[in-house]
């Protein structure tokens, strides 16, 4: 994983658990797009963690990315909060015959919201819903992986089967 963010999120999970669950690395210059390149081989896949602010970084990482997913509760106010980055996508898009694929991940969602489709950019089908064991396990420095709720493992395992299924039809 990479945090492109200066921030330092994602590393301070890392730390939390001593870097043990998954390699964490940080990229926050805007040269991400050409150093990604020297850490990517030995992986299958790379996540890149970043800010959903319309900036320098943010524009390398979309440019280093296969895929965007941009986590999003189902409000308004979040939609219209992630309007500078999704424009900065469309923009990328007009230059790269609609690449990176762009999706919202509804995340921290209550039984019976809709999200209000104004973007563009299609919701991935699988819901984030709003559980305390996001917020412990990140915490811990763990993930659901490690926790005994069946329902956020469930909706974990169904997002990255689905994004899987888009990586996969998009090779």
């Amino acid at each position: 994983m990479v945090d492109s963010d200066p921030q330092g999120s994602l590393r301070d999970w890392s730390a939390t658990n001593e870097g043990e669950l998954v390699s964490v690395i940080g990229l926050d210059r805007e040269t991400l797009a050409k150093d990604i390149e020297g850490v990517k081989a030995p992986y299958d896949f790379v996540i890149i963690d970043g800010r959903a602010k319309a900036e320098k970084m943010a524009g390398a990482a979309i440019r280093a990315a296969d895929i965007v997913l941009i986590p999003v509760a189902p409000s308004a106010l979040d939609i219209w909060g992630a309007s500078d980055i999704t424009e900065a996508i469309a923009a990328r898009h007009g230059v790269t015959e609609g690449k990176p694929q762009t999706h919202f991940i509804i995340n921290a969602a209550t039984k019976n919201t809709k999200l209000i489709e104004e973007s563009g950019f299609k919701p991935l089908d699988t819901v984030l819903y709003s559980r305390e064991i996001y917020k412990q396990t990140m915490g811990e420095g763990l993930t659901v992986h490690s926790g005994k709720n069946a329902d956020a493992l469930e909706e974990i395992e169904n997002l990255t089967t689905e994004i899987m299924e888009i990586l996969n039809n998009e090779s």
